[in-house]
């Protein structure tokens, strides 16, 4: 496996595909990556040559990924919530901030059910 910022980036694959094993990468820009280092798209990443992967880390380099792009959103999320704001509050009560309902959907954000008192309780 070749390593592009940390990121054990799978061989096997094309080099589109698998540049987006980067956090903060996806198809738009690893094609944007690849044409500034001048390296075809359909080349499989075992086919690269050093001298590639050199010109690929340097073009990945300029742009914010991995974990300063966890970081500046763990910070932007962090400030929402410090100032109270209506996203802020919805993401502290760990409910969905934009603007679905919630009656019978979310579980995604809401986590497992929980049963009431008195209630039936919910069979898996």
């Amino acid at each position: 496996m070749a390593r592009i910022a940390g990121v054990d980036i799978p061989k096997q694959k094309r080099g589109v595909i698998s540049l987006t094993y980067i956090y903060g990468v996806g198809r738009s820009r690893a094609k944007e990556i690849l044409a500034t280092a001048k390296v075809d798209e359909s080349t499989k990443v075992s086919d690269w040559t050093d001298e590639e992967i050199s010109k690929i880390r340097e073009a990945v380099g300029t742009f914010k990924i991995e974990g300063e792009l966890r970081s500046e959103t763990q910070l932007n999320i962090k400030r929402l919530m410090d100032i109270g704001c209506y996203r802020g509050i919805r993401h502290r009560s760990g409910l969905p901030l934009r603007g679905q309902r919630t009656k019978n959907n979310s579980r995604t954000r809401k986590g497992r059910r929980k049963t009431v008192a008195n209630k039936k309780k919910v069979t898996k």
